[in-house]
């Protein structure tokens, strides 16, 4: 036996390996002291033993459970999402009048927006959008949304697609159920509508659900769209049919008239052809019609009309059709006969015409030609004059039975009845008797079986099998729990409850009638009539709002109670406030669920007084608006700003109150709340002084500058130590001499002599007085001159005759060595010319010799070179490979 709860739940809390983590979203995780990954199917862990069964059994009943609940919440919320009674709040009103306008926009664009034609199909749109107008006759049931219907084409009825089926195969089977074998199948019976009696045939019983115009199967639910509509343009013909189709969007019920516009002719084609509405094409130009009636005689004196012309009212003396009485009688009827017998003598001369009053010849005599005797066996050829002997035959003529035929002889005047003695069985077959064969033979048992309504037996003397409809009163209690079914006994569920209750509002101006048995659930209808009940607050009249259950609406209206302040209450009414309950019940663990909580009405005291009053703030920087209950003076967190005694900074210290003193003018002055100034004086120095005043903050100019100042001279070569107050004091020219330490700067030109000024600032002057010496071109001539002079190019140096000489010989010089160098250069390369031209020559001639001895080669000559390079290779191989292997 295994281990008992306790000790299961003992091990799974303490495992005896320590355990290892729960496996987490990611998969099995590691334990940290075994080091090994449990899989997800053990959740206790590596050493732990898995959940007993029961526990595995009530988890899963607790997950079965929960999904379940998850369903019902789920479908409780489509129910009520797809309710036609959803919409009950303004906002609906408005989406449900911007739907209504989109369905009818194609329609009103073509009647220049009238919309007089469309009270029927708006009727029916508001009862689709209504709460529980549309309920479905046979089930009692509002139609929602989502549920597949099916409509009426002739009284446009909604049903739920399933009802309808069942009605149809439950109509369908009541009326064949009387029939015999004999008779089923030979007719096919119509089903019909359960309101308007509708005639549908056996196929048309609806088996898909489609939107109303028919061209979608399923129709989604649209929010904004008519329900069960596909949302697209009707496009269903008009009836009576015109050649258009309807213009507006998928609609319940039946289309408007055709709105469009065409030219027609009045009834008797007299007046000119105008446009009108296709609807009401047909009209009448109102002059007399002047057609020809019937009698030929008059005209029509009608206005024009539609159809054939009315008979003629005038009177006029008439014959009847043989002649001989005249009468006066309506045009209508010109033909009439009279009561009197024809009387004219026939062709035989012996009979007169027995006919009443005819038109036309009377004819031969009836009793001339040949005729039969009684039973048409015979036939005799005898003047009119005489009748027609019997033939002394038997009649043999059928009886009524349609079995036996007549015994007697031929006879005139009708066969007696059959007197034969038959064995007969009884109409439903259990008993024979023999009797005279035109009686009828009914026994005395009575049918057993039970009749259409399966409840009853027949009862029936002598039942041959068809029995009659159950004539009792069904009397079940209808689907509206109100009244009983007033049918004849049937089967299958009673019709819908005939009767209709009306629904009223509170006050009972506005009714609605619905079926019996839906004023328990259906919602009272919208009443535009205004709420008369008398306020609950201290108000003297209410808000306007319509007539309501229930209490009314908080009072939405301002409050307007006096205040303390003096001011008015601006806030929406609070005297019946709704406030939450708390700590009104205790729970007693934490098993029990939390309940909901509870929320009482009760007056609340009005709010602190918010009406804007303008306060300065304590500083008297700013003036702001405050709410009248909290208006004292306040910081608006500046800072003070004030001017200290200093007369250089202002107060740093957040806004606060500032008293005055006496005989201050300035308002801007620094009172004693005001912070003392301890900064170091902050006063611009003279320029070129890098000294802090000694002095701290004050008021006056600060004095001189008396310390000494540590600066280099101009050649940024040595230091000299001046006064402070000297240096800022003196002009241009004094501290150039102040700052220059007299000694030569240390500069060089841009001629690369040193600059001979004393230590001066900025650059150095370029008239440099240096000596330096300058050249010919030739370099032979030379002189001393000032650079400054040189570089400016104001002295130069020419050449003379012994220059311009000595330039000559050194030129013819250098043309002698280039000519001696060209001639030597050719007479190389003739001598390379001649001895190629002399390796030419012996090359030709030994052509030559071969050309004039030709020696046949041997085949060793040939083949050599092919027979020597393998062996030569292999040779050098085997040579490569012994000093290989002696190495």
């Amino acid at each position: 036996p295994g281990p008992g709860p306790r000790q299961a739940r003992g091990r799974a809390r303490r495992p005896r390996w320590g355990g290892c983590p729960a496996p987490g979203p990611e998969g099995p995780r590691r334990s940290r002291r075994c080091g090994l990954s449990c899989p997800p199917p053990y959740p206790g862990g590596c050493g732990v033993p898995a959940p007993a069964p029961w526990e595995l059994s009530s988890q899963k009943k607790f997950d079965e459970i929960k999904k379940a609940n998850q369903a019902a919440a789920k479908k409780l919320v489509e129910d009520q999402f797809s309710s036609s009674s959803e919409d009950d709040d303004e906002d609906a009103e408005i989406k449900q009048g911007k739907i209504l306008a989109k369905t009818f926009t194609i329609y009103t664009s073509q009647t220049d927006g009238d919309a007089s034609e469309l009270e029927r199909t708006r009727q029916y749109m508001n009862e689709a959008f209504q709460s529980g107008a549309m309920t479905c006759l046979i089930c009692i049931a509002s139609v929602k949304r989502n549920q597949a219907v099916w409509s009426c084409c002739g009284c446009f009825c909604i049903f739920h697609l399933v009802c309808i089926q069942k009605w149809a195969k439950d109509s369908l089977f009541l009326v064949s159920s009387p029939l015999t074998d004999d008779d089923f199948g030979k007719k096919e019976y119509p089903w019909p509508c359960p309101k308007c009696r509708f005639e549908y045939k056996r196929s048309e019983t609806p088996s898909r659900y489609y939107c109303y115009c028919g061209k979608v199967e399923n129709p989604t639910v649209d929010p904004w769209l008519v329900p069960h509509s596909c949302g697209q343009i009707c496009e269903r013909e008009f009836k009576p049919s015109c050649g258009h189709k309807c213009l507006l969007l998928c609609h319940p019920g039946p289309c408007p008239p055709c709105p469009k516009m065409v030219t027609t002719a009045c009834h008797c084609r007299k007046a000119k052809p105008v446009p009108r509405r296709c609807s009401a094409k047909e009209w009448s130009c109102r002059l007399p019609c002047g057609r020809t009636l019937l009698c030929g005689q008059h005209a029509c004196e009608n206005p024009c009309h539609a159809g054939d012309c009315q008979p003629c009212p005038r009177v006029s003396k008439q014959r009847c059709i043989c002649g001989r009485q005249t009468a006066e009688r309506l045009c209508a009827s010109p033909q009439w006969q009279c009561d009197q017998v024809c009387g004219k003598p026939l062709p035989c001369g012996n009979h007169t015409c027995e006919k009443v009053c005819h038109a036309g010849p009377c004819g031969d005599c009836p009793r001339s030609g040949k005729r039969s005797c009684p039973c048409e066996k015979s036939k005799f050829t005898l003047p009119c004059t005489e009748d027609v002997p019997t033939c002394g035959d038997s009649c043999d003529k059928v009886l009524e039975c349609g079995i036996h035929k007549c015994s007697q002889r031929c006879h005139r005047g009708p066969c007696e009845i059959c007197r034969q003695e038959v064995e007969k069985q009884c109409r439903c077959g259990k008993h024979t008797k023999r009797m005279p064969c035109h009686k009828p033979y009914l026994c005395e048992t009575k049918c057993t079986k039970t009749r259409d309504c399966q409840k009853h037996q027949c009862r029936r003397k002598c039942c041959p099998g068809n029995c009659p409809p159950c004539d009792q009163v069904c009397g079940r209690t209808l689907g509206c729990r109100n009244h009983k079914c007033p049918s004849g006994c049937h089967r299958g569920s009673c019709n819908p409850c005939p009767e209709t209750v009306d629904v009223k509002c509170n006050c009972g101006r506005t009714v609605i009638k619905v079926p019996c048995g839906r004023e328990r659930t259906i919602k009272p209808p919208k009443c535009k009539q205004l709420c008369s009940r008398p306020p609950t607050c201290h108000h003297p009249a209410q808000e306007k709002h319509y007539c309501h259950f229930g209490r009314c609406p908080p009072c939405r209206q301002s409050c307007q109670k006096a205040l303390g302040c003096g001011h008015f209450c601006p806030v929406p009414c609070h005297d019946e406030a709704l406030v939450k309950q708390t700590g009104v019940h205790q729970s007693a663990g934490p098993w029990e669920q939390p309940s909901e909580p509870a929320f009482i009405r009760t007056a609340l005291p009005c709010p602190p007084c918010q009406v804007p009053i303008p306060v300065e703030c304590l500083g008297q920087h700013e003036v702001s608006p405050l709410p009248c209950h909290s208006a004292d003076p306040y910081s608006c967190k500046r800072f003070c700003g004030r001017l200290l005694d200093c007369q250089n900074h202002t107060c740093m210290k957040e806004c606060h109150h500032v008293t005055k003193l006496d005989g201050t003018a300035g308002g801007n002055k620094a009172g004693p709340e005001c912070s003392q100034c301890e900064e170091e004086c902050t006063k611009p120095r003279p320029s070129g002084c890098p000294h802090r005043c000694v002095l701290p903050c004050h008021p006056e100019d600060c004095p001189s500058c008396l310390q000494m100042l540590k600066i280099k001279c101009h050649c940024k070569l040595s230091v000299l130590y001046i006064e402070c107050l000297k240096l800022t004091c003196a002009d241009v020219q004094e501290k150039e001499l102040l700052v220059s330490c007299k000694n030569q700067c240390p500069k060089e030109l841009p001629c690369g002599h040193r600059c001979k000024e004393v230590c001066h600032s900025g650059s150095c002057p370029l008239n440099c007085s240096q000596k330096v010496k300058l050249r010919c071109l030739c370099k032979r001539l030379k002189k001393e001159v000032q650079c400054s002079k040189m570089r400016e190019g104001q002295v130069s140096l020419e050449c003379d005759a012994l220059c311009k000489e000595m330039k000559r010989k050194a030129s013819e010089i250098k043309e002698a060595e280039a000519k001696a160098a060209i001639e030597e250069e050719k007479r190389r390369q003739q001598a390379e010319l001649e001895a190629f031209e002399n390796r030419l020559k012996g090359r030709r001639k030994n052509k030559r010799r071969k050309d004039e001895v030709e020696v046949e080669q041997s085949s060793w000559q040939k083949y050599k070179n092919l027979i020597m390079l393998p062996v030569l290779g292999v040779a050098v191989v085997m040579v490569a490979w012994l000093m290989v292997y002696n190495d």
